[in-house]
């Protein structure tokens, strides 16, 4: 029993334990729309709740745009959730506004006591491309050769090393004649969760998008979760990749989270079509799963979140998905 809305497609999604239950946050769109393609601008985020990752009670819409005019009128994407000291519970979004036809990406703050209503801290916005360390970004939109100026998927966690805590996104670097070469993991710090500091890439390259981030650390090692396409694979990546570019998750590697972060080899769960993407893992009694959305294996855009996968560490440090036996 995948997650799963027989009137809303589902894509991007992320996920939070309360202790007793987990909580599964998600994009989704009317399928009333007709054209899947349609759905990143009409969108709102979802939230259902699962002993075991697999059967799940939807619990309706937690999070949509806010009313004109607002920097997140248009839409509020991909985020993460995390407990803060204060026992709150923290969001941390994407929006844009219709103001700017949605071409540049901010980042968005709410809170909320039961992982459901959620309120927006002041106006919502947390981070924009601004201040000293906005050189290191591809912060204006006419700079871009894409169709927007990327700073989304915020990822928050812990800062292992202080006191504070560390917030990753997916952006891209100016200056790089290769498009596909120009992808960035964003960074920013903060004291409190309630003041943030833009700081440089902590890395760059490889591959033109580096889409949904996810920080955490296994057997003394960190990794950072990504999805990209294989249309948005570098030259030099392409030609380093066995077999060739494919559209999935795959991860960097450092030993520490700061980096420096290098592309881990291979590619860890991609197809053409592509199965499952804008994955996370998440780590449970029994080990490591990887849930993410279906979604074009056949062709057609499907827009369900897959059953969880487990994932193994090896003895050297990669990642391998253990694939879920075939039904009969």
């Amino acid at each position: 029993m995948s997650l799963s809305l027989d009137d809303h497609w589902i894509w991007d999604s992320w996920y939070a334990h309360d202790g007793d239950r987990w909580h599964g946050f998600f994009l989704k769109a009317p399928k009333s729309l007709g054209d899947p393609e349609l759905r990143h601008f009409n969108v709102s985020v979802g939230h259902a709740v699962s002993d075991d990752l697999t059967t799940w009670e939807h619990l309706g819409t937690c999070h949509a745009p806010a009313p004109q005019p607002a920097w997140d009128d248009y839409t509020t994407w991909t985020g993460s959730v995390i407990r803060g000291d204060d026992g709150l519970w923290h969001l941390f979004y994407t929006g844009t506004t219709r103001a700017e036809q949605g071409l540049y990406q901010r980042i968005g703050h709410a809170t909320s006591s039961d992982l459901h209503s959620w309120q927006r801290v002041g106006d919502g916005q947390c981070l924009d491309l601004t201040g000293p360390n906005a050189a290191h970004y591809e912060a204006d939109f006419a700079q871009s050769v894409w169709h927007d100026r990327a700073m989304r998927d915020p990822w928050v966690m812990r800062d292992p090393d202080g006191d504070g805590w560390l917030m990753y996104f997916t952006a891209r670097a100016p200056g790089i004649a290769e498009p596909n070469a120009g992808g960035a993991i964003g960074f920013a710090t903060s004291p409190d969760l309630m003041t943030w500091t833009l700081q440089p890439p902590v890395f760059t390259g490889g591959y033109g998008q580096l889409e949904v981030p996810q920080v955490f650390s296994q057997n003394g090692r960190w990794y950072c979760l990504f999805c990209t396409a294989a249309e948005h694979f570098s030259k030099a990546q392409a030609e380093a990749t066995e077999g060739g570019p494919v559209t999935g998750n795959h991860y960097l590697v450092a030993d520490d989270p700061r980096g420096p972060w290098r592309i881990a080899p291979g590619f860890f769960d991609g197809a053409l079509p592509c199965r499952r993407y804008a994955a996370r893992i998440v780590e449970t009694t029994e080990g490591l799963r990887i849930l993410g959305f279906s979604d074009r294996p056949d062709g057609d855009f499907v827009g369900r979140i897959l059953d969880p996968e487990p994932v193994h560490t090896e003895a050297d440090g990669t990642l391998r998905v253990v694939p879920a036996p075939a039904a009969e």
